[in-house]
């Protein structure tokens, strides 16, 4: 009696499958394969929409950009969609060439460096000070530094811009009332250091909090046993930071660092409100820079390429940066 009949006579009574019914059935090594090989692809197709996301948001802007330096780019190309004549290197040697973009670079640098190194100070002081605070008394200041960093910058700059106003500004109420100096009718803004001081306060305010909560919690991560040993062998507060404390936070110290180098670089919103939408040429850090070239001139492909050796200029440290995260990742 064939299978067939078999069924047909006695549902209930299973009918055995020959292997040859359904192919060749693989074996236990490839399925393991097949699987290893589905695991391995798992995490590329999550990412997958993040990535597709970044290449529109960030890499096909950079590659319009690098086309748009080696072209010549007015406003008729722009509105129009015309081709734009290529000139190669031209928009380069020009913005190279120029006396005012060097100018930009020097005032760009120490402006970032001195925004980077007040950052990290009063960011890890802060962290310290909230170490050794109670848990509703950090639970307060940290509310406060994520209301302050939540700040709007047109709204945080409208706050300095009155707090240094000449004629009714606190700053230079509390100098005269309560220092004795005379800062009566003191226009901060016609010196240009001085300016950058208050505009450089802007800056500060709205980075100190992303760096005291994440230095905090690298000093969670301190184990309590090595600063106990350390002070029962008689090292003091600093000896204990700087041997013990300091190089388990460290990288996260490097990570903030390095970002806050590539932030304050890129620095052109604060400047720009805080004179007004018409900041003076003493002011013109490598952003501003860029946008009068590109939108006060009409060259956007030299704006373009002004951007362009920006990138460059920061590639080293995101190549920093990202070697930091990868060291992270290893120690974790």
């Amino acid at each position: 009696m064939s299978a067939a009949d078999i069924k047909s006579a006695d549902p209930a009574v299973p009918v055995p499958r020959h292997p040859e019914d359904h192919g060749p059935q693989p074996s236990s090594k490839q399925t393991r394969k097949a699987a290893r090989t589905r695991g391995a692809l798992l995490p590329y197709l999550l990412i997958a929409p993040t990535i597709v996301a970044i290449a529109a948001v960030f890499v096909w802007p950079l590659i319009k950009t690098t086309v748009m330096s080696f072209q010549d780019v007015g406003r008729k190309e722009l509105w129009t969609g015309e081709p734009a004549p290529w000139v190669g290197l031209e928009q380069f040697t020009n913005i190279l060439g120029d006396a005012a973009f060097w100018d930009s670079v020097v005032l760009t640098v120490v402006f970032m460096a001195a925004c980077v190194v007040t950052t990290l100070a009063l960011g890890l002081a802060v962290a310290l000070t909230m170490q050794r605070m109670s848990t509703w008394a950090r639970l307060l200041v940290t509310a406060g530094l994520i209301a302050a960093w939540s700040i709007p910058l047109m709204v945080a700059a409208s706050i300095f811009r009155w707090f240094s106003d000449s004629d009714y500004g606190v700053a230079n109420m509390v100098l005269t009332k309560y220092l004795g100096l005379d800062f009566q009718g003191h226009n901060w803004f016609l010196d240009h250091k001085q300016g950058f001081l208050v505009i450089g306060a802007v800056v500060v305010w709205g980075a100190v909090p992303f760096v005291a909560i994440t230095l905090y919690a690298a000093l969670t991560q301190v184990p309590r046993e090595l600063e106990e040993a350390a002070a029962i062998d008689g090292v003091g507060a600093f000896g204990n930071f700087r041997y013990v404390v300091f190089p388990v936070i460290k990288p996260v110290f490097q990570m903030v660092a390095t970002l806050s180098v590539i932030w304050d670089f890129n620095v052109l919103g604060q400047v720009w409100l805080m004179r007004g939408g018409k900041p003076e040429p003493e002011y013109e850090v490598l952003g501003l820079y860029a946008f009068n070239k590109a939108f006060e001139s009409n060259s956007f492909s030299q704006g373009a390429a002004i951007s362009l050796i920006t990138v460059l200029l920061l590639s080293g440290v995101a190549v920093y940066y990202l070697r930091q995260l990868l060291k992270i990742g290893e120690v974790e």
